[in-house]
């Protein structure tokens, strides 16, 4: 998969762009505050139909403007496809080949990316709601299957938190409704549950080598998934349904008195371990960095096995962030893999590490050159 062309109109600091990339390394070069960053956020909103800066569409519109567009033509194994994206205050509006998408988990997939910069070291030290983040964003990606099933669970534990709160408050009387929301928070719990677990076998396996071999055959890297169904039996969907519905009716009497729903794949949790310890709790930074890096090249090893296209990866200053060890694995594992955007104010020590040469964009104040 290759992004071959970009388009933008009025996004953040840019008011009209075209720009074609290489199928290799993307060099995004300039100074802080021009832009580098939101090309790359760009290119993720294109892929994602959502930004990870920020909530808010009109963040991502040029100041002058009431919307943004952006447009860009992915290259797959089999056809070429074109994305288009609209924005404005009132929400998103997709597109695939010129085709308006209803829903916008038919357009998520079309063109999958992986992002990483000095943030996702949060990924492991940062708090379980980051980690969930990661799951939902990176799966969701995968299988619109899985996206399908967040999406419908979210909304009805949005619902069903909203009745605890009335049966707390005596606005509300009915429990027998709160069991069918139990029952249908189940259903769909349960899916992304045998999902997460799926998917999170197949990242381990990759990371675990990947970290095996940056440790220089010192460290093993494990996952394990953290859930309030406990020694249960998690390979099957229906088995996890049974127990999710009978520990809802277990604590129906604590969730009213709390007024949220305190159990579900929206608090779970990963735990990375490595050399038998909880890395997030004992482990020591350059373990924490290593094992962020061998998660998210694990995320490129997925991703091709199970969409049958390698992603694109964006690199978001990242190699600032990482010692001479890490740097080079990064770029050996990326070399002729995958199409790569990668920031940075100097292209000091980058062509070196680099086989190949890549293709150098020069950015300031949102207009871009090629070198």
């Amino acid at each position: 998969m290759k992004l071959k062309n970009l388009e933008l109109r009025h996004f953040r600091n840019y008011e009209k762009i075209n720009v074609n990339f290489s199928d290799g390394i993307n060099v995004l070069i300039g100074n802080n505050a021009q832009g580098k960053t939101n090309l790359l956020e760009a290119i993720y909103v294109l892929a994602l139909a959502r930004s990870h800066r920020t909530r808010n569409n009109r963040d991502l519109i040029n100041w002058k403007y009431e919307n943004a567009q952006m447009k860009g033509r992915v290259s797959k194994a089999y056809a070429d496809t074109d994305l288009e994206l609209d924005l404005d205050r009132s929400g998103k509006r997709a597109k695939v080949n010129h085709i308006e998408q209803a829903k916008l988990s038919s357009y998520v997939g079309q063109l999958n990316v992986i992002l990483f910069s000095p943030e996702d070291l949060s990924i492991v030290k940062g708090s379980p709601s980051v980690r969930r983040k990661f799951m939902d964003m990176e799966f969701g990606q995968i299988s619109g299957q899985y996206l399908y099933n967040l999406s419908h669970y979210q909304r009805i534990l949005e619902q069903r938190n909203r009745y605890l709160k009335q049966l707390y408050y005596r606005k509300a009387h009915d429990r027998l409704f709160l069991d069918v929301l139990s029952d249908q928070l189940s259903a769909f719990g349960a899916e992304i549950i045998h999902q997460r677990i799926q998917l999170l076998a197949g990242l381990e396996k990759s990371a675990r080598q990947i970290h095996w071999d940056i440790s220089l055959h010192k460290e093993k890297l494990k996952f394990r998934y953290v859930t309030a169904l406990k020694d249960k039996d998690l390979t099957s969907t229906n088995h996890i349904y049974e127990c999710l519905r009978a520990l809802y009716k277990k604590n129906r009497n604590r969730e009213i008195k709390q007024r949220t729903t305190i159990l579900g794949p929206h608090r779970d949790d990963i735990h990375f371990i490595v050399n038998g310890k909880n890395v997030q709790t004992f482990g020591s930074q350059g373990q924490q960095r290593t094992t962020t890096l061998s998660v998210k090249l694990a995320e490129i090893d997925l991703m091709k096995s199970e969409t049958n296209e390698a992603p694109i990866l964006l690199l978001d200053d990242v190699l600032s962030e990482l010692d001479g060890n890490r740097q080079t694995h990064l770029l050996k594992a990326i070399q002729d893999k995958v199409q790569t955007f990668l920031t940075t104010t100097s292209l000091s020590g980058i062509t070196k590490k680099l086989i190949d040469n890549p293709k150098v964009f020069k950015i300031s104040n949102g207009k871009i050159t090629i070198d």
